[in-house]
Parts: C-alpha cells; structure tokens; sequence
C-alpha cells in the first residue's frame, strides 16, 4: 500500500490550478498534469467559472501579439501579475 501513495499525485490547490490553465487552453499540459486540472476543474465551481470567463476573454479580444502591444499596456499587466503573486 505505501508504494500507492508514493506514485498518487497530491490534488491541485485552486491556485495551482489558476497556474496551469493558460497551458491547458493552449493545449501544452503533459497527460497527468491535464488530468489533474480537469479532475480539479470537476470538482471546483470557482475554477471552473475562471476558466470559463478566460474562455469569453480569449474569444473577445482574441490573439495579441506582445510586440503589439502599448508599453504603458505591458508595464500595467506585469504590475497586475505582481500584485496578485504577492496576495
């Protein structure tokens, strides 16, 4: 029985689950890591309208280059992505 719980993968955490699902929309997630995102997904509402709502992002605005994009643009989201990385 202990070699089970050697080879079972700890559950995904809401974050890390937020972490992985660029990856996962852009089809790049190895198998065990998609499955552990979608049995997540499954039992997350919260992440699960996340997802959803990246989905109506990505389908309004779709693909934007970053070399397209305002400087002031860039410098706004990396301030957003530091903000939420701190809490």
């Amino acid at each position: 029985m202990i070699g089970f719980w050697r080879r079972r993968r700890r559950a995904l955490v809401c974050r890390d689950a937020v972490a992985l699902m660029t990856a996962y929309l852009d089809g790049n997630l190895r198998d065990p890591d998609r499955d552990r995102l979608e049995a997540h997904l499954a039992d997350c509402p919260h992440c699960a309208e996340y997802l959803a709502q990246l989905k109506v992002t990505i389908d309004a605005l779709g693909h934007v280059d970053v070399d397209e994009l305002p400087q002031a643009a860039v410098d706004d989201l990396v301030e957003l992505y530091r903000r939420w990385r701190t809490g």
